[in-house]
Order: C-alpha cells, then sequence, then structure tokens
C-alpha cells in the first residue's frame, strides 16, 4: 500500500520541541569551599583566591578553565541552547568570565539579592523564565550527560533520581549522602522527599535508595510554590519542601533514575579529584 507523500512530508518536517531553558543556581555563599582544607585539600594561589570569594562554579580545572565551563558544554550536549546563571550582585567575576557571546548557549543573569535558599533562587530568575519548562541544577555538581538529555526529552515536570549504589561507586562518600533528598517514588512518581537525611535514614532506605541531587525540570506552577512556603529549619526557602507543596497543588513530577556518578565540587578537598575526573573532557562552548 503506498503511502501519501505529503503525510510523509509532514511528518519528516514536524518541528522539534523547543528545548528547555537551563537554570543554574551559583548563588550560594560557598561556606564549606571558604573553610580551612581537610587532609589533601592545599590549593594553588589562583585556586586558593576564588576558594576565598566562595564562587565554586569558577575554580579552575587542571588547566585553568573554570568548572562551569565544564557543566556548560554538558548542558550543550544535552541539548539546552540557553542558560539563566543565578548569581549574587556582588559577583562580578562570573560576569565578566562570561561576558563574551558563545557559540552554542546564550547566556542571561538572574540576581539573589540574598542567599536565602534555592527556592529562592528559583523566584529570582522568574520573570527570565516566563511561562517557559526549565531545568534548574546546581553549579558545584557535574551530572552525566545521558542524565541530561532525558530531562531535556521530557514533557513536563521531572527529577533525575541518582542511585545511591551508583553515587558511591562514582567517588562520592557515603557520608556526604546524607546531604542529599531522599527521594520517595510509588510507580515512577515522586510522592515524597526526606531532605537530608540522617545515615540510619539512608540505611534503611538501602542501597538502591534514590537521591536528588538538584537536578530538575520544571514548569511555571512551581513559582507559587516557592513564594508560599515557610523557611525551613536550616533558615532557608528550599527546593524540595517548595516541590512537595506543588505537589499540594495538583504538580506531579515523573522520577527518572540514573545509574552514573555525579561529580561533587561543594568543598576545597574535592578539587584534586575533581581535576582528574576532568581531564580530557573538551570544552566546547
Amino acid at each position: 500500500m503506498k503511502r501519501d507523500a505529503s503525510a510523509i512530508m509532514g511528518v519528516m518536517s514536524a518541528p522539534h520541541p523547543t528545548p528547555p531553558v537551563a537554570v543554574i543556581l551559583a548563588r550560594g555563599l560557598g561556606t564549606r569551599l571558604r573553610a580551612l582544607p581537610e587532609q589533601g585539600g592545599a590549593l594553588d594561589p589562583q585556586a586558593s583566591a576564588i576558594a576565598a570569594t566562595g564562587v565554586k562554579a569558577l575554580l579552575p580545572d587542571a588547566v585553568g578553565r573554570p568548572f562551569l565551563d565544564h557543566v556548560l558544554t554538558d548542558l550543550a550536549d544535552a541539548g539546552v541552547r540557553e542558560v539563566i546563571l543565578v548569581i549574587g550582585p556582588e559577583h562580578t567575576a562570573v560576569r565578566q568570565t562570561y561576558a563574551t557571546p558563545l557559540r552554542r548557549l546564550t547566556m542571561d543573569f538572574a540576581i539573589q539579592e540574598q542567599p536565602r535558599g534555592t527556592a529562592d533562587a528559583v523566584l529570582a530568575a522568574a520573570k527570565l523564565i516566563g511561562d517557559r519548562e526549565f531545568l534548574v541544577l546546581n553549579s558545584d555538581n557535574r551530572y552525566p550527560v545521558a542524565a541530561l538529555r532525558e530531562l531535556v526529552a521530557h514533557e513536563g515536570p521531572a527529577v533525575i533520581g541518582f542511585h545511591r549504589a551508583g553515587l558511591i561507586a562514582g567517588g562520592l562518600p557515603a557520608t556526604r549522602l546524607a546531604g542529599f533528598a531522599v527521594i520517595d517514588v510509588v510507580d515512577g512518581e515522586l510522592v515524597g522527599l526526606c531532605e537530608k537525611p540522617s545515615i540510619a535514614d539512608l540505611e534503611a532506605h538501602g542501597k538502591d535508595t534514590l537521591l536528588s541531587l538538584n537536578c530538575w525540570r520544571f514548569d511555571h506552577h512551581i513559582f507559587k510554590a516557592c513564594s508560599m512556603i515557610d523557611r525551613s529549619p536550616r533558615g532557608e526557602f528550599e527546593l524540595p519542601t517548595a516541590v512537595m507543596a506543588s505537589r499540594a497543588l495538583g504538580c506531579r513530577y515523573t522520577v527518572i533514575a540514573h545509574h552514573g556518578a555525579v561529580l561533587d565540587l561543594s568543598r576545597r578537598d574535592d578539587l584534586a579529584a575533581v581535576r582528574v575526573a576532568l581531564a580530557g573532557h573538551v570544552i566546547d562552548l
């Protein structure tokens, strides 16, 4: 049976969906980064000067490129074409670093006046985002490109759930995982988040526990939730709290499970291992 030529052309010419904008959270105080290095954490003068500012995203790799260059390259490889970087008003070094237009990405900056938490950081970018769907990720984590591609391709709110065993195999200390959020999943949907669980809680969930390392896809409904939540016991407006508030408003999140490793650059003594992991990664912005 012959197929209609116009139907074939229609399929071939169907437009690709517009990729979501990526919002990178880089406003934190960098308290752990400013702290004295732990064993093996001594820094060279360039890295030490950057660490003193608390801007983790600008810490250099072995050849002097900012860690953020690697994050941006991975986003471009995953199909993202627009990035919004949430920074503080004092972060002029970040603006200067990315003052020159990039080939693969357009960059914009959202100002979070005070470091009041991740939910507040998302609100700081709301005007630039508008009613588009968008990704949210940390500036001090390098996520697997495969995971980012899945998040870019997904339609609707979602979160990457990283398997605990995969994170440990990738080099994250088991004790550090308590700094993330445990994801409770039913039939592939997020039903609960336990922010900064105790070690005992992590052990109780088992080795296949899924953890959120702040790698999300949102739609505009998250803004209302971010604006309605109270401060956490840690004194911040936190994104996991906003996510659960948005669920109460009817929003649903798909959990995309992933076994890959994530690089974490939250402490000074992470830098040596991160530099080794980044060796050979080609920057293409």
